[in-house]
Order: structure tokens, then C-alpha cells, then sequence
């Protein structure tokens, strides 16, 4: 495994507030908080209301854009610019692997008909310091 592979590795693991964006119907920016983990595949999951509107929007156009990694306004680390490819899956077996006790405000639980799980696929990363103007870029 490559030290970027791992180092993008470090960010994704745990379960973290991220901006993801998508295009709406009329071609403009719409961006939102989520929480999202990777996986050893540098993919990415988060839970959604399966009719929300970023629902719709990936459905329309998968072409997302995630920024993570920042997770604290006093400390600058480093963190990500994701380009990517979404999909929303509702499968037991995602559903049930990626429930945790944080859904259970929202979701009655993993069987809920309105709880699914978007499956986020990069296609390239960049890994940006601080002290750095030009990022690591990670590509598929």
C-alpha cells in the first residue's frame, strides 16, 4: 500500500462530519453536511432518507465532490478534496453493516423503509496540508 493510500486511509477510518456536494436538476452546487466512514477500498458510506433531496440529485447525476478531514477550528491538519461517483444503496447487508447507535434519532433502525446507505466511490483524492499549495493526488 502506498504512504498516500495509507495517509488517506488515516482520515476516512472513523466516522467524521464531511461536506458532500451535488448538482441540482438546473446544473447548481448544492452542498450539505453528512457524516461519512471509509472502508480499506477508500470508499465511503453515509446514511440518508432514501426520497431525500440528495437522493434525487446523485440519482439525476452521480457526480459528487466530498471535503473531510478538518475537525477543528483551532488545529489545521490535513484534509481531503474527494471527486467521486454515489449511489444509494438499500440492501440488508448495507443497511445492517453500516447501522450504528448514532441513526437511532432518526431511524427506527436498519430495517426502517426510509433508511438507506449512500455508497460513495472516488475516483480521485487530493490530500492537502496546510503548508502545501499543491495537494497529493490519489487517482483510481
Amino acid at each position: 500500500m502506498s504512504d498516500l493510500k495509507q495517509r488517506i486511509l488515516d482520515i476516512i477510518h472513523k466516522p467524521q462530519l464531511a461536506s458532500l456536494a451535488t448538482v441540482t436538476e438546473k446544473n447548481n452546487p448544492w452542498v450539505r453536511y453528512v457524516v461519512t466512514v471509509g472502508d480499506g477500498n477508500l470508499m465511503l458510506r453515509c446514511a440518508t432518507f432514501i426520497e431525500s433531496r440528495k437522493v434525487k440529485q446523485i440519482e439525476q447525476n452521480p457526480n459528487v465532490h466530498v471535503t473531510c478531514g478538518v475537525n477543528s477550528l483551532t488545529v489545521m491538519e490535513p484534509y481531503l478534496q474527494i471527486q467521486a461517483q454515489a449511489r444509494l444503496s438499500q440492501t440488508r447487508d448495507e443497511r445492517h453493516n453500516f447501522w450504528n447507535d448514532m441513526l437511532t434519532p432518526i431511524f427506527s433502525g436498519p430495517d426502517d423503509p426510509n433508511y438507506g446507505v449512500l455508497i460513495i466511490e472516488p475516483y480521485r483524492i487530493e490530500y492537502c496540508t496546510p503548508a502545501s499549495l499543491e495537494p497529493e493526488v490519489w487517482t483510481r
